[in-house]
């Protein structure tokens, strides 16, 4: 499965925005999607995933209560909606598929988008 993530932009803090995660190939409903985030000079850090049946999500915790990661397999999309964004936030962030749903292991996850820069200012 190929990846593209889209929507980032630059946003005053407080502000929302929605990512989006587009997938091409036939097969996006047997992957778990996760994304990723990674701000400059840091690692990869993992902030949400969703299971392939969109019935259970995971969240890392900065991110539980602002966050909601969402999908529809028959667009072969999935979503990362942002809100009460706060200047830590800013970061790369990447949509990825094929690790296990409950990982945050950013090298357990075998494909990736091309990531989407969102900058929160203060």
């Amino acid at each position: 499965v190929q990846l593209q993530a889209s929507g980032g932009g630059l946003v005053q803090s407080g502000g929302s925005l929605r990512l989006s995660c587009a997938a091409s190939g036939r097969t996006f409903n047997a992957y778990d999607v996760a994304w990723f985030r990674q701000a400059p000079g840091k690692e990869r850090n993992f902030v949400a995933t969703i299971r392939r049946d969109g019935l259970s999500t995971y969240y890392e915790d900065s991110v539980k209560g602002r966050f909601t990661i969402s999908r529809d397999n028959a667009k072969k999309m999935a979503y990362l909606q942002m809100s009460s964004l706060k200047p830590e936030d800013t970061a790369v962030y990447y949509c990825a598929a094929g690790g296990n749903f409950l990982t945050k292991v950013a090298e357990e996850y075998n494909y990736w988008g091309q990531g989407t820069l969102v900058t929160v200012s203060s």
